[in-house]
């Protein structure tokens, strides 16, 4: 099978225009998910997919590759659709831009169960909520999951209320998403749906339509970045880790 990781960057955003492009000691951030993208294995081609002249000349600096899509998409999601819909390819990693503390291995669990089960079409990535503030965080969209590891739902709300705290354990999703091709251009064609648009939250466009989304529980901590004190975390995180300079996008090319 070949599988591509695909990171879907644009420039306007509401809460932080500029983005994918933010310091990060020296780098800008999609520096850090190129880099990581590269370095997972099984992955045969990394690239991003924006609509900015701006972010594509800061992947070309850095030896990235970049497909430039549509201005008008509206989900990172149907951003990557769009890019890979002419490419010979069979599993499709999307890989958040502002999540530059993600690791190689995240994008290897997440594709793990396409690999074991033909049945699954799609996967996404949940972590344990460690932090109370993080439950009651309407940017962090939490998870429920049946016995077999598929989506409920997915809220901003604090989701399942804890009535009893015996055993009691929350999740949170990670923007990490795995997708059998064919699947991920039906779903881009697939009209938004009534859950979806409230909660902002484009994988319950699969759930309102029956089909399975099976999480997939890291380990792994990250930060998305959606303010200024998220980066500024982020930055703290990579000084004191020593990964500023580590191998850079090179290193991880010949590594592929």
């Amino acid at each position: 099978m070949k599988i591509v990781a695909v990171i879907p960057a644009r420039y306007q955003s509401t809460r932080f225009e500029g983005k994918p492009l933010a310091d990060i000691h020296g780098r800008p951030m999609i520096y850090y998910v190129y880099r990581s993208a590269k370095r997972a294995t099984g992955i045969q081609d990394v690239f991003v997919a924006t609509d900015d002249e701006r972010i594509r000349e800061a992947v070309v600096k850095f030896g990235g590759k970049v497909v430039m899509t549509s201005p008008e998409h509206k989900t990172g999601t149907d951003r990557i659709a769009e890019a890979v819909s002419n490419l010979d390819v069979d599993i499709v990693i999307n890989v958040q831009g502002d999540e530059p503390l993600v690791h190689p291995e995240m994008l290897e669990q997440a594709m793990r169960p396409l690999l074991e089960n033909p049945k699954i079409l799609v996967t996404t990535l949940i972590s344990p909520i460690e932090n109370p503030a993080d439950f009651i965080d309407t940017t962090v969209v939490k998870t429920a999951a049946d016995c077999e590891g598929n989506v409920l739902f997915f809220s901003r709300s604090p989701i399942p209320y804890p009535k009893t705290r015996q055993f009691y354990i929350a999740y949170k999703q990670v923007g990490l998403y795995a997708f059998r091709k064919k699947f991920l251009l039906e779903f881009a064609a697939m009209p938004p749906t009534p859950l979806e648009l409230i909660e902002g939250v484009e994988l319950l466009r699969a759930v309102e339509n029956g089909i399975n989304v099976r999480v997939v529980e890291t380990r792994h901590k990250t930060i998305s970045v959606d303010t200024l004190s998220d980066l500024f975390e982020v930055r703290k995180v990579v000084e004191s880790e020593g990964v500023i300079d580590e191998a850079g996008i090179e290193g991880a090319i010949k590594k592929n």
